[in-house]
């Protein structure tokens, strides 16, 4: 017999405090939160002081935080964006896709390379 997925015990809703909207705007499901503080913040709620937890080590995308925390990302961009204005975190935009190479300069490096030979 499996055990059911856990449930949360505070809904997602009392995380962001109620809040419709973030106070900070910009953040993607792929922009990437970084702690650069080694001590913890003082005074952080619950919530707040496990995504700061979870990005000491390192950096993580809002996507990835939000699955660590068994969060809905948009609940995890309120946490972000309150600990961002802070000062406790850091937020980067993420990295743009590479655009695809065109296939007709690789062929024409290629045939330099070889007339190298």
């Amino acid at each position: 017999m499996t055990a059911a997925p856990r449930r949360r015990m505070v809904p997602a809703y009392l995380a962001t405090g109620g809040r419709s909207r973030p106070g900070t705007k910009g953040f993607e499901r792929l922009t990437v939160l970084f702690a650069d503080r080694a001590d913890p913040p003082e005074a952080l709620d619950p919530e707040h002081r496990r995504l700061w937890e979870l990005l000491r080590p390192g950096a993580l995308t809002v996507v990835e935080a939000a699955a660590h925390l068994s969060l809905p990302v948009s609940a995890t961009v309120f946490l972000a964006a309150d600990l961002v204005e802070a000062g406790c975190l850091h937020a980067r935009a993420p990295i743009p896709r590479a655009q695809q190479t065109d296939r007709s300069i690789v062929e024409r490096l290629l045939v330099g390379l070889r007339a190298l030979r």
